[in-house]
């Protein structure tokens, strides 16, 4: 589920790592958060990538962390 709540591309040298829960202002979750520090080590590791843009989809970057999520009262979707 994760991965489609963060994508991943590169292109020209340059990777971008989406959050993509534009509904949620992409409030991060456990699993985005495990996905985005895979596709940074997954960056690194490729000697074609010369830098790395993270991004929100929608209105906004990211609202932080879901607490809704953590605290076990929300739907986290």
């Amino acid at each position: 589920m994760a991965d489609s709540l963060v994508l991943y591309a590169v292109d020209a040298g340059v990777a971008t790592i989406t959050f993509n829960r534009p509904d949620k202002l992409n409030a991060l979750t456990p699993d985005m958060l495990n996905a985005f520090f895979d596709y940074v080590a997954e960056a690194g590791r490729d000697p074609a990538v010369r830098v790395i843009v993270v991004t929100g989809a929608g209105r906004g970057f990211s609202a932080g962390l879901d607490l809704g999520v953590i605290g076990g009262s929300g739907s986290g979707s």
